[in-house]
């Protein structure tokens, strides 16, 4: 069988353009980066991340860098968008037509934010699909990820789930700071929402449309104590173990740290590969012998069962194939060869 999982343990976004000597600074080194500072999903922003009047070069900075990398992730460009703003659609438009005429091949799709009910979440799909019949793409080459972060979108994520369903919408990515403005959610000063029921939520719907769900952004980056200023990597952590907890297969990233921690994070541990792997080995060599019914540990091994062990091999397969650092790295050598050569038929 194959391993046919899609990984977006880390979506990370870089802002397009910035004020700097070298204006695509940080988008080039996401592209650069490497081992667990390497995301899955690299998102070159240009939307909030990117100033107003640098959004243009934003849109030249990632035409031009992306074919220069040989990214082992995906890419997936943020573009302009609004539900309640043609101005920005039509911007969006631009930006996507531009993008796929002139590195279509290096794309695996865009991310269009700010959407609003399913049938705008259906106009940002067709803005695609006009962009794929115009420079010659095969319908679907080009993907669609969507950022909820308003409450049209939030009234109508099962909606929006069902599409995707049988479209080329593929994640589903949570946007909190619009998504309480919008609410006209309070800032009390006792910290952020954790937005328990909407992620519950998020993470069902698109499990049951087969989506992939990814947390909101994690901005309070740095702490300062006693004169000295540190990363505030305890309480990004609790956010994505969090996310992880509900079923979310990624987190968002906005800086290299960040992605350390979501990737590994969002990973099989050492101890759940042994105990997965193991277990797939004992049934199969139970299998082999001929027995009928297996149990395992007085657990009755049925096709859900095996389902478990499974999916955690596989994700590692999955990373294995695009991150071979990062599982050389966190794996026993001999673990990661037991797990790269295990067969995985329930049958």
């Amino acid at each position: 069988m194959t391993d046919d999982i899609r990984l977006c343990r880390t979506f990370q976004t870089a802002p397009a353009a910035v004020p700097k000597d070298d204006s695509a600074k940080y988008l080039r080194s996401g592209l650069e980066a490497e081992g667990f500072q390497a995301p899955d999903w690299l998102v070159p922003d240009m939307e909030d991340g990117t100033a107003p009047n640098m959004k243009d070069e934003g849109l030249e900075n990632t035409i031009d860098l992306v074919p220069e990398y040989d990214f082992a992730g995906e890419i997936w460009p943020r573009v302009e968008w609004s539900y309640e703003d043609a101005s920005f659609r039509d911007r969006g438009r631009e930006q996507i037509d531009q993008l796929v005429g002139e590195i279509g091949d290096e794309l695996e799709g865009v991310v269009v934010p700010k959407v609003g009910r399913v049938e705008d979440v259906k106009r940002a799909a067709e803005a695609v699909a006009e962009a794929e019949a115009e420079h010659g793409y095969a319908d679907g080459s080009i993907k669609l990820s969507i950022i909820v972060e308003t409450g049209r979108a939030r009234s109508d994520l099962r909606e929006i789930s069902k599409f995707g369903e049988e479209s080329r919408l593929t994640a589903l990515v949570f946007g909190p700071v619009d998504y309480a403005a919008e609410l006209g959610a309070r800032d009390l000063g006792d910290g952020r929402p954790r937005w328990d029921g909407l992620l519950e939520t998020l993470s069902n719907e698109a499990s049951a449309a087969d989506l992939l769900c990814i947390g909101g952004p994690f901005d309070d980056l740095f702490k300062e104590r006693a004169g000295l200023t540190y990363y505030n990597a305890d309480a990004y952590a609790d956010q994505v173990e969090h996310e992880a907890h509900l079923g979310l297969d990624g987190s968002w990233s906005l800086y290299p740290k960040q992605t350390i921690q979501a990737n590994t994070v969002h990973m099989p541990t050492p101890d759940e590969l042994e105990r997965d792997v193991s277990k797939i080995e004992r049934f199969n060599e139970a299998k082999a012998e001929g027995t009928g019914a297996v149990t395992l540990d007085g657990q009755m091994v049925d096709e859900a069962t095996f389902k478990v062990f499974r999916n955690t091999v596989q994700q590692v397969r999955a990373i294995d194939e695009t991150r071979p650092a990062q599982t050389e790295e966190y794996y026993d050598e001999d673990l990661l060869e037991r797990a790269r050569n295990l067969e995985l038929s329930y049958q």
